[in-house]
């Protein structure tokens, strides 16, 4: 607040003037020996004509979620931003990856993605994957490539329901509900995350003809700049698989016929 004060060059009297307030009230609020009411952080930011990635910081400053308006991936202003990530896919080939948004809805998937879960996953099933999670989770413990599955879906889940938390949208508290109601995941995830730090990284491990082979599934995101660069929509994260085994040959054949509703090169 004091930092956007000074920006337009307003004193603490000026300011509180057009918020009908007090200079000491203005002066509490800069100090932190007052908590804004979310009401007058939002007048703050219409009287300093704040944008929405301002906004939103100063929202978070003062201890309220963000705003975040959903934005259209695939709109025509996004162009720039899908010719991006195409060639970020494109380039961690052979490695495995896929583009995944804020709803676990997968963008975009690279070559190395079909071409290694092609020979895990019938075809015409893994056509018709477009949700992580339902990718993740439509597996139960007994039949799961990740290691420690339990373990690994109870902390995906915690992660999902402290975002939910945080944001105090309905609709990412009933997708977290949804994932709790699946019989892959265990009664007391809750208490098993609890125990848990958050993880970067974990294993997946695939049966590649009759061998099975480590993985190390690594998510970066992707986002705008600035401390609230994880509530700017479209929230995108890329995740990536990359073989514990250095000899592994994950290239595929120059002529092979790898095609996918989204593998877009």
């Amino acid at each position: 607040m004091k930092f956007w004060r000074r920006v337009h060059k307003l004193s603490q009297e000026e300011l509180a003037g057009r918020l009908g307030s007090s200079p000491r009230h203005i002066s509490r609020l800069e100090t932190g020996t007052c908590r804004a009411s979310e009401a007058i952080v939002l007048q703050i930011g219409e009287v300093l004509t704040l944008g929405k990635r301002d906004l939103n910081h100063l929202l978070i400053s003062a201890g309220y979620a963000p705003f975040v308006e959903s934005i259209d991936f695939n709109s025509p202003e996004l162009r720039w931003l899908r010719k991006a990530m195409i060639l970020t896919l494109r380039a961690l080939d052979p490695y495995p990856a896929t583009l995944v948004d804020s709803d676990s809805q997968i963008l975009m998937v690279n070559k190395g993605f079909v071409n290694l879960f092609s020979q895990v996953v019938p075809a015409s099933l893994l056509a018709q994957i477009s949700n992580n999670y339902d990718f993740v989770f439509g597996r139960s413990s007994s039949d799961s490539m990740v290691k420690d599955w339990e373990d690994i879906v109870s902390a995906i889940i915690m992660a999902g329901q402290q975002a939910a938390l945080f944001s105090n949208n309905p609709d990412d508290q009933a997708q977290i509900d949804s994932l709790v109601e699946r019989s892959s995941v265990p009664q007391d995830w809750a208490q098993r995350a609890a125990k848990m730090e958050p993880r970067s990284s974990f294993r997946v491990q695939v049966d590649l003809l009759g061998e099975v082979q480590n993985f190390f599934n690594v998510s970066t995101i992707v986002g705008s700049l600035g401390p609230a660069a994880f509530v700017s929509d479209p929230r995108l994260t890329i995740n990536i698989l990359y073989p514990e085994d250095d000899d592994l040959d994950l290239n595929f054949p120059a002529d092979a016929d790898i095609s996918h509703p989204l593998l877009f090169y």
